[in-house]
């Protein structure tokens, strides 16, 4: 299975390299865009949820590190939440 790291900036400038078992990411982001935090979110969850199945379709079980990078975004963006007009940039994918 094709696994993919998607590199984000968050509002506070800091970039972070998040992981994803599957190419589906590219899916629902694109490079250089920005998203409003909320849709930031809930893309992430669509589609780490899809890879996490994805997974599960092929050997049998959910991918944990697909969902314990969820948990890390959601962890992230609840830093954000208060910030006015809050927004997620996906610098780059990378195979």
């Amino acid at each position: 299975m094709p696994e993919m790291h998607f590199h984000v900036r968050w509002p506070d400038e800091r970039i972070e390299a998040c992981y994803s078992p599957s190419l589906v990411i590219k899916d629902h982001f694109s490079p250089g865009a920005t998203y409003a935090l909320a849709d930031f979110r809930e893309r992430s969850r669509v589609a780490l949820t899809i890879a996490a199945e994805r997974v599960r379709e092929k050997y049998g079980f959910l991918c944990s590190r697909a969902l314990g990078q969820l948990a890390r975004i959601e962890a992230a963006a609840a830093e954000f939440e208060t910030t006015p007009g809050a927004s997620v940039t996906v610098v780059s994918f990378e195979e």
